[in-house]
């Protein structure tokens, strides 16, 4: 096992969530790490990234409203989610930044609903 998610849950719309990930291995020392999220029928999507240095990048559709951060000491990534919306509902992964070539990809975990009722 290499990428443990926990944290999600039921919310109202405009209500938050903060998402965590700890990481086993070598996925995490050094590389960026995302977090992605799915939804039945759709490809998994990266929403947030954060490099080894602390650098972010955020998709559209959940920028201004989610924060990415890391503690490198314990192996960590968090995912703070404020006004959620209906469409924010998936389950959302940990891993390695692979989509900007940044991280590596790893094993992926059983990741964390994440469900925004209206």
């Amino acid at each position: 096992v290499q990428l443990v998610e926990s944290g999600g849950g039921l919310v109202q719309a405009g209500g938050s969530l903060t998402l965590s990930c700890v990481a086993f291995g070598s996925i995490f020392s050094g590389n960026a790490m995302g977090w992605y999220r799915q939804t039945p029928g759709k490809q998994r999507e990266l929403v947030a990234s954060i490099t080894n240095s602390g650098r972010t990048n955020y998709a559209d559709a959940v920028k201004g409203r989610f924060t990415i951060s890391r503690d490198n000491t314990k192996k960590m990534v968090f995912l703070q989610m404020n006004s959620l919306k209906p469409e924010d509902t998936a389950v959302y992964y940990c891993n390695g930044d692979y989509v900007h070539g940044s991280g590596i990809r790893g094993s992926w975990g059983q990741g964390t609903q994440v469900t925004v009722s209206s």
